[in-house]
């Protein structure tokens, strides 16, 4: 079952009263109910006149507000080898609903927020935080979204791990060639490294690779410093 945060519900071309199909720049009214099935949430596109004529004790919306409706023009095929942007990487987030991207989602919401690509329709005080809902402005798509209430501290650190998956296509760890390490030769006889005492075997000497790598690992404050608070 999806977390009803993370849920995308998408415009209907009609009325859900009257089944009448709305006409390119028509203001409707797109409401959202609970779900009694589920945890999540329903969506209702009305016209305006079937919106008005609700009876007085018609369920309550979780959520409503007027829009207007707009032919969805048909998209290319996106290239599975092109690189993520924020919406596309938000929409598979969204889709994969694992917890841990909720920081991340919620980022990615505002950028697209700050882009005009989402507007924030509503927001509403739940008892598991604060729900925002966003409407695409192109498709009309609905996106509720939870608001984390990311500490500022900690605000930085997630814009850093957007921008990484950004760059990255996505993935947490980015692909790297596999290095193959390169047989040292073995001392000379007369070499100070080879002279070792009765069972021991002699190290090969560091190269200022290593040397340099091995400074990296140094947990020591002075070259890994801690989280700035």
């Amino acid at each position: 079952m999806l977390n009803p945060s993370w849920q995308i519900r998408s415009r209907s071309r009609k009325c859900a009263v009257s089944g009448e199909a709305f006409h390119d720049g028509e203001t409707i009214v797109t409401a959202l109910f609970p779900d009694p099935d589920s945890s999540g949430y329903l969506r209702h596109d009305y016209s305006l006149a079937a919106w008005d004529a609700r009876p007085a004790d018609a369920e309550p919306p979780f959520s409503s507000w007027r829009t207007v409706f707009a032919a969805v023009e048909v998209e290319e095929k996106a290239d599975p080898m092109k690189r993520e942007d924020p919406e596309s990487l938000l929409r598979r987030l969204v889709e994969e609903d694992e917890n841990h991207t909720e920081n991340v989602r919620y980022i990615l919401a505002v950028m697209l927020e700050r882009q005009k690509l989402l507007v924030e329709t509503d927001s509403q005080h739940m008892p598991t935080g604060i729900l925002r809902v966003y409407e695409h402005r192109k498709t009309g798509e609905a996106f509720i979204i939870r608001d984390p209430n990311i500490p500022l501290t900690q605000v930085e650190q997630v814009q850093e791990e957007v921008i990484f998956l950004l760059e990255n296509g996505g993935r947490r760890t980015p692909t790297a060639p596999v290095e193959t390490e390169t047989p040292e030769e073995n001392p000379p006889a007369d070499s100070p490294s080879s002279e070792t005492t009765p069972g021991e075997t002699a190290a090969p000497p560091l190269d200022e690779s290593e040397e340099q790598a091995t400074e990296d690992l140094d947990p020591s404050p002075e070259t890994h410093p801690g989280p700035t608070a």
